[in-house]
């Protein structure tokens, strides 16, 4: 018998600062669009409620299980897709850049809160203190946000794919400033290191999805986000990549290969060393 293979929808979508009925009302399409193009899990960008790094996040943010999260749960159980997305979660005095797993039958699987935090947003967002991977009928899933995948945080996803992640998946806000010239300059290289090194590392699949549009408010108002979502395979190959811009709106999907995980606990150490990887 072959590998399990799958479909994971990329929802690059438009992101409004502080216009979260519009933005849910987007993601929301492309949950539906994304079943009905029989993918069996969907990823959505980072913040994708209220937009990343937005100051009116204190008054505006909802708790998690909340009204923004209740849309998503609704829109998976309806359409019977898995889906991964960003919001800005509400929890007593705290606000928390956070990304949910949640399953086909509209549950919430996974709560992760963004632990790698830019300084410039410190003063919005309180840092994460937990990593978890979820078990599901597709793989074993783990989730972590944009910065988190840093290469100098990269601990972070080495430490969910030796908690048993084969698919890593990444809700993002990837922005460039207003004048950045992608033909000059190519957008992702960062990302690409970082993701190449954990899926080849661990044979696991990594994907990122960023919204797109203008940031107009917070600390880095005036930039773009731009997109260049992308799914890297196993073997450290791009295996789909979404285009580059501020209003490259879009739902891609890309070809999953499930690989199976022999090697846990002391045993990935040997696997590391068998790779050439000397890190901790």
């Amino acid at each position: 018998m072959g590998n399990p293979t799958f479909k994971v929808a990329m929802g690059q979508m438009l992101v409004e600062a502080g216009k979260a009925e519009a933005n849910l009302q987007r993601a929301t399409r492309m949950i539906e669009d994304a079943a009905e193009q029989g993918c069996s899990v969907i990823v959505l960008p980072e913040c994708l409620d209220l937009g990343w790094a937005n100051p009116a996040a204190d008054e505006l943010a909802q708790p998690i299980p909340g009204a923004f999260s209740d849309v998503l749960c609704q829109t998976a159980r309806e359409s019977q897709i898995y889906v991964v997305g960003g919001l800005t979660e509400r929890a007593a005095e705290r606000i928390y850049n956070a990304g949910l797993l949640i399953s086909d039958d509209g549950q919430i699987l996974l709560k992760h809160r963004k632990i790698n935090i830019l300084a410039e947003v410190e003063g919005i967002y309180s840092v994460g203190n937990s990593l978890a991977v979820a078990a599901t009928p597709i793989g074993a899933i783990g989730v972590d946000i944009c910065a988190d995948n840093f290469p100098n945080s990269l601990a972070l996803g080495h430490t969910l794919a030796r908690m048993g992640a084969q698919i890593l998946l990444s809700p993002s806000a990837w922005a460039v400033e207003a004048e950045h010239d992608n033909a000059k300059e190519p957008y992702g290289v960062l990302w690409k290191e970082s993701y190449t090194t954990l899926a080849k590392l661990y044979d696991m699949t990594v994907v990122g999805v960023s919204n797109v549009g203008w940031i107009n408010a917070g600390p880095w108002k005036g930039r773009k986000c731009i997109g260049c979502s992308f799914a890297v395979g196993p073997h450290g190959e791009v295996l789909a990549q979404a285009p580059y811009g501020e209003t490259a709106e879009c739902l891609m999907a890309a070809p999953i290969e499930l690989l199976p995980r022999y090697a846990v606990g002391t045993a990935i150490a040997e696997m590391l060393k068998d790779k050439g990887y000397e890190g901790p």
